[in-house]
């Protein structure tokens, strides 16, 4: 079956994800395919849907035929005189529910809904896996660009440490400008040992986000987001895994309500039995049982009421939601903005401390300047080329940011080149309540199986 096929697709992906785990993620699209592939997390959660999934099954299943069987054996003493040392007795029993006021189709209802739900909770953690992944991937590439830039810069310091040496053997400087040289390179060095640092715990969490260690990585380029803070906000509102979700949950607890009302009217159930003792002796029974309530000590409406309450807690909740998600969504374009105009302003701020440093050193080479004021203007410009590297990081996590704000950093939206789950697949297997000998039970079986391989 398709469901049964997508699952095995997904399974030989992982597998060939993992066997090659030294492979190279040469782009941003590829760490987020691979993350997207190997998350435990996004697994955890769709065990979770399948688990949704069952309860409208069993829900289903209350309106179907219940069919049970029994055997008994007993024995008495004393014994009446040519009596049967044992006395059996096997019974088959059949229940269905003819009339019970629409409960249990609202019970299947409700579930459904909150199916739904879970769906769009699916949904936000497949947002969180993958921003986890880009901000993973943009920590090793700038940590990257900061051992290079911390390299560079360790290499130029011990030019400028021996130019001063030179300088100072034919007293054109003091002994001072040598020690300011040698001081910068040593706190060169311990910065690229910290640096180097951080790639490591970098490469960690890009491991653990994407699923394997990191190989060549390419500059990445920011999402394409919406023009206005209105746009993006507009967009959420309606699309948020979130907001659905919140949504989803007025729509199951309005119809908990209804369930609950429907406990004050009366059932119908048909019942029938077919018996046999030790003597073979086969008794049949079938009968109409009609009734409901008349008095309960008022927990029936109990229950309505706390229905009642369950609804307005929903209501509440996505009131919050919505509000949070408005926010969130205010925040992460802002940030997004900050992060552009820190980028634009940065690399102004290079190109002037670029300046400034070639004019110090080569006024320093005519005895104009010193050699503090050649490693100040050094140091400006390792500033201004590091916090381009922050900048362009931000950036790009931001403009990722904004996208999951939105409640579109999915799979689908970034179009990934990845088998996608379908989470509707398996409820449409289940949401009949077949049972486990027929067909459809038994390709549930090899459906479970595949996933648990």
């Amino acid at each position: 079956m398709m469901f049964l096929r997508t699952f095995r697709h997904c399974l030989a992906v992982a597998s060939l994800s993992l066997m090659g785990q030294v492979a190279a993620a040469d782009t941003l699209s590829q760490a987020l395919t691979d993350a997207y592939a190997n998350s435990g997390l996004l697994a955890q959660n769709r065990a979770v849907l399948r688990a949704a999934d069952e309860d409208v099954a069993q829900a289903t299943a209350r309106l179907l035929p219940v069919i049970n069987w029994a055997a008994t054996v007993n024995t008495q003493s004393p014994r009446a005189v040519g009596a049967d040392r044992f006395t059996g007795n096997l019974s088959l029993t059949g229940q269905l529910t003819l009339y019970d006021g629409g409960a249990n189709r609202l019970a299947i209802a409700a579930q459904r809904e909150l199916v739904l739900g879970t769906r769009q909770s699916l949904r936000a953690v497949e947002q969180q896996v993958l921003l986890r992944a880009v901000q993973a991937y943009m920590a090793v590439v700038a940590s990257k660009s900061f051992i290079s830039l911390r390299e560079n810069n360790q290499r130029l310091l011990t030019q400028e440490l021996r130019a001063a040496t030179d300088r100072f053997e034919v007293g054109e400087v003091t002994r001072t400008d040598v020690a300011l040289a040698d001081a910068r390179l040593a706190e060169a060095r311990t910065l690229l040992v910290s640096a180097r640092g951080d790639l490591e715990q970098a490469v960690a969490e890009f491991e653990a986000a994407v699923g394997r260690v990191p190989g060549t990585l390419q500059n990445a380029q920011p999402a394409p987001v919406s023009k206005s803070e209105a746009e993006a906000m507009a967009v959420a509102v309606r699309t948020h895994p979130s907001i659905l979700q919140a949504q989803y949950s007025v729509a199951a607890a309005e119809l908990g309500i209804a369930r609950a009302e429907a406990s004050y009217g009366p059932q119908a159930t048909l019942e029938g039995r077919v018996g046999m003792d030790q003597d073979q002796n086969v008794g049949r029974s079938l009968g109409l049982n009609f009734g409901g309530p008349i008095y309960q000590g008022g927990a029936l409406a109990s229950v309505v009421r706390q229905a009642m309450a369950q609804r307005d807690q929903s209501r509440a909740g996505l009131h919050i939601t919505t509000l949070q998600i408005r926010q969130d969504v205010a925040n992460a374009y802002a940030v997004y903005q900050v992060a552009r105009s820190q980028l634009s302003s940065t690399a102004e701020q290079v190109r002037a401390a670029r300046l400034a440093f070639d004019g110090v050193r080569e006024e320093a080479t005519l005895g104009a300047r010193t050699t503090l004021d050649v490693l100040n203007a050094e140091q400006d410009l390792l500033d201004a080329r590091a916090n381009v590297i922050t900048a362009q990081r931000a950036e790009v996590n931001a403009s990722y940011a904004v996208l999951a704000a939105m409640g579109l950093l999915t799979a689908d939206h970034l179009r990934l080149p990845v088998q996608q789950y379908d989470p509707s697949a398996y409820y449409n297997l289940v949401q009949d309540a077949p049972p486990a000998l027929s067909e459809q039970g038994r390709a549930l079986d090899r459906v479970l199986r595949a996933i648990g391989q």
